[in-house]
């Protein structure tokens, strides 16, 4: 029984996410508490949202709200992503990736998955720009070839 009550959180807290209308964490509990959901509270919406992936990012009214990413697959992950990324850069000490807004955690996140073969020590998000310290920056060249073509339409 417990399984089903999960599966209903799950389904509703995507259902709100995908309505794009939520700016807080605090809105998104409220709504699943009117939907029944009384345990809600802020810090299982966090948790909730940091295992989906939902980023921040403007609606079509150009309001911050949280959104679930597309459901990105590895294989397509490079032509839906690649569409996110708007520069690469570096300035001799760390690459600089500038995105779309809302996409940059995102982006991390696939970079942090690919790390430190691709060069990647770490890498820190904003809303559209990540920082990303390089393993050697003897090799941030390299480094930054190798992220770009990550990027690369295949």
């Amino acid at each position: 029984m417990a399984s089903l009550q999960q599966d209903l959180l799950i389904e509703a807290f995507r259902e709100l996410l995908k309505e794009e209308s939520y700016s807080s964490q605090a809105e998104i509990v409220e709504a699943l508490q009117e939907r029944g959901f009384n345990g809600m509270n802020q810090s299982k919406v966090s948790r909730m949202l940091s295992k989906f992936g939902a980023v921040r990012a403007r609606n079509a009214r150009e309001d911050m709200v949280y959104c679930l990413p597309p459901e990105l697959s590895m294989p397509s992950a490079r032509s839906s992503v690649r569409q996110l990324v708007l520069d690469v850069e570096h300035n001799d000490v760390m690459v600089i990736i500038r995105t779309t807004p809302g996409a940059a955690q995102l982006i991390a996140r696939l970079l942090d998955s690919v790390g430190k073969k691709e060069g990647v020590l770490g890498t820190i998000a904003g809303d559209d720009t990540i920082f990303i310290a390089p393993v050697k920056v003897s090799n941030i060249d390299e480094t930054l070839a190798n992220i770009q073509r990550l990027f690369e339409n295949h």
